[in-house]
């Protein structure tokens, strides 16, 4: 079985986002960069079912500017066995992104691809469902919990109302939740190893995708900052302040 995780360069979780001045995206220069945390879970779930016998060879592919590269290093040093980049320095939304990684798909013959949720740069939450759709493969989004055979997948996913369980036929989909396991540490050998393991690069025209923007962002502000807490003296100044003011009673 042949395993693919996608993994996305992102601003780091622990980084405040600052907005341009220019109003026209986020700040990234000089900002702490790290790979997207969903994907860290993916590329855990990956290692640990190669780890586990049930997987032959685990790839990671990313698509982003050069730098990405360090983001698929660090998954090749938790575990995973060689890693593709696409390369380009434009922003690349959901759609172009699904069809670059179905290129991908269908060049490598994988059994399983699995990808986070959502990143948390854009929180689209649309690739994994978008390549499912492209490739006619099954899917099984927010898992919690995945165990596989040689035919198909056994899925417990997150929904609103609790937990679902269902079974995929394989070749399928899978996006990751939080709880679906905890990202390992990558050791200073698998560190030193991963140097050495194989990075294929290729572009976007390689791969014959169309990745032109369909959305425009006309402008990315700041939330409004929220108005400070005021104390009350009792309940009746409360009551008072929640039916005239907030108007919520």
């Amino acid at each position: 079985m042949k395993i693919i995780v996608a993994v996305k360069r992102v601003v780091d979780y622990n980084v405040k986002i600052r907005v341009k001045s220019d109003n026209t995206g986020i700040e990234t220069a000089n900002i702490k960069m790290s790979m997207n945390p969903f994907d860290e879970i993916a590329v855990e779930e990956g290692v640990r079912l190669r780890e586990s016998g049930l997987a032959e060879e685990l790839v990671v592919v990313s698509i982003g500017p050069k730098q990405s590269q360090e983001t698929i290093r660090t998954a090749l040093a938790m575990g995973a066995d060689r890693g593709i980049h696409i390369q380009t320095d434009e922003e690349i939304e959901p759609l172009s992104i699904a069809k670059l990684l179905k290129e991908i798909a269908e060049k490598e013959k994988p059994d399983l691809f699995i990808l986070g949720k959502q990143a948390i740069d854009d929180d689209s939450n649309q690739t994994g469902q978008m390549l499912a759709a492209l490739l006619g493969w099954s899917q099984g989004t927010f898992a919690s919990k995945l165990t596989l055979d040689t035919s198909n997948a056994n899925v417990i996913r997150e929904i609103d109302g609790g937990l679902e369980t269902i079974k995929l036929n394989l070749p399928a989909i899978i996006t990751t939740d939080l709880r679906l396991n905890t990202p390992r540490y990558a050791s200073l050998p698998n560190i030193m190893k991963a140097k050495k393991k194989i990075i294929e690069e290729l572009v976007p025209s390689d791969l014959n995708v169309d990745i032109s923007h369909r959305i425009n962002t006309l402008k990315v502000v700041e939330p409004s900052s929220r108005e400070a807490g005021v104390i009350v003296k009792d309940i009746v100044e409360l009551v008072d302040k929640l039916k005239n003011e907030a108007k919520v009673i």
